[in-house]
Parts: structure tokens; sequence; C-alpha cells
């Protein structure tokens, strides 16, 4: 899959865009910079927290059209191919083909639902896909990226997305020690219905209790022990004394982010 991901002022400076709020906006470029190269995205709960945005954000994009979400919850986004093109031999398919399958697109390059008969000016997202083969090498690692996992609850994603979830957690997380036996613990998690962003606030609140706290580099959890024992479940009680503002924060910030985030 690409690390670089194009945008399309045809998009992003038309009026109808610039009318959101910055946050909705940041949402838009978070969820286009995790997509797959489909424009996929099913890390919408990690989108918000990174965009610090809300519900009522996510519901903006949706009702303009700017994304497009399925029962599952995973998103697409409308305009993708008018901004992304890849060569032939650095394209890797989405693992969801069958939300692929309900859409079309129009001459323009954006996205369209669609349901049994393609509308006037549509043809099927199959037409426009690379068709090109590609090595044996190349095969052999796209299938291991795109491995696909079940969540508890029916959601399924990809073992390259899980990765770079768990990547971008990994960054905050302070003592980066057992990073191969964290990885499994969170796949684990992920398996089991943990969210990323249950994750990512705990990951936090630990970080905060440490700093409150004024722990000792040599007492911080090893990551493996951290994720192993899922350390984001416990409360990690911040002590009064000396960071009072600090604990303050924190609990407004969980308390807003368990309210704005969809699942």
């Amino acid at each position: 899959m690409a690390e670089r991901r194009m945008f399309t002022k045809k998009v992003t400076d038309d009026d109808n865009f610039m009318s959101l709020s910055s946050s909705a906006q940041a949402l838009y470029l978070h969820l286009s910079m995790s997509a797959d190269d489909d424009g996929f995205c099913n890390q919408v709960s990690i989108s918000m927290f990174k965009a610090h945005a809300s519900v009522q954000d996510l519901q903006a994009l949706l009702e303009k059209r700017y994304i497009y979400q399925f029962d599952n919850g995973v998103i697409v986004i409308k305009h993708w191919r008018m901004a992304n093109a890849l060569r032939k031999d650095r394209y890797t398919p989405t693992a969801f083909q069958e939300e692929l399958k309900m859409l079309g697109i129009k001459d323009n390059g954006a996205y369209t639902m669609v349901a049994e008969r393609l509308p006037d000016g549509c043809q099927p997202v199959a037409a426009c896909l690379p068709q090109d083969s590609i090595g044996k090498n190349s095969i052999d690692k796209n299938s291991i990226d795109n491995t696909i996992l079940s969540l508890k609850g029916g959601t399924k994603v990809s073992e390259k997305q899980l990765r770079e979830e768990f990547e971008e957690i990994w960054k905050l997380y302070p003592r980066k020690d057992g990073k191969k036996q964290a990885y499994s613990a969170y796949k684990s998690a992920r398996k089991d219905g943990v969210s990323s962003a249950d994750v990512l606030i705990g990951v936090n609140r630990y970080k905060a209790y440490l700093k409150a706290s004024h722990t000792e580099d040599k007492y911080i959890k090893m990551g493996s022990s951290f994720f192993n024992q899922r350390g984001w479940e416990s409360e990690w009680k911040l002590p009064r004394t000396g960071g009072e503002q600090m604990v303050e924060e924190v609990d407004t910030w969980a308390a807003h982010q368990s309210q704005t985030l969809p699942w």
C-alpha cells in the first residue's frame, strides 16, 4: 500500500468543504491518509482521535457526501480517484471487495453508490482497476498484507491495517521493549472487540499518570507487559497533590472521547 496520498483542490478549495468546521476538515484529511489504495478506511475512531473530531463532524462529512459509510462501519472517500492514481505495480487491492462491488465511478472519477443497475454515466469499479500482473514476490507480500482478520462483532480488517493502527499507538508508548509481543497482544485484543481508540486513550492516561507521579524510567512498564496485561483497562488513578490541573485535564479529555467516539 502506498505511503503518500493526494488531495484535489476541486474538493478542498470548494465552498461547501470550506463551510465545514475545522475539525470536520481535519477528519476528512486523516481518513484519507489512513485509507487503502482504493480509498477505503476502517480506522474511523483513530482518525477522529487524531483530528479531535466529534460524531457531528463525521455526520457532516456523510451528509455532504464527502464520504460513504457501509453497514460494517467502513467508509470510502467519495472523490478518491479524482486525486489518487498509482502505478499498476504498486497498487494493492482493498480488503473490502464486497463493499467495492457496491460502488460505481462517475466520469469525473468520483465514487457513487449503486444498486443493481448502474446510473447513466457510471461504470463498474472493476473496469477502472489496474489489471497488469505483478511478480511472485509482490504477490506473496500482498497476500500477507491483505490477510483478512475477523473482529468480534463481524468487523473485518486487514493485517496491514491492524499493524498500522498499532504503529501509531506504539509511537506514543514511553518504554519500547517487547514490540513483537506487544503487537501480538494488541492483535488479540482487537479480535476480542477492543477498539483502537480505547487503547489510545489508555496509553495516554498511563503517560499522564507517569508524568504526574514522577515515575522513574526503570519503573515504567515494558511495552510487552503493558499490552499483555491490557494496561489500557486500568484506571491509573493520578496523584492529586501537585498534579491537580493535569488530573482534571486528563479526566475531561477521557470523558470527552468516550462521548464523541461512535463505536
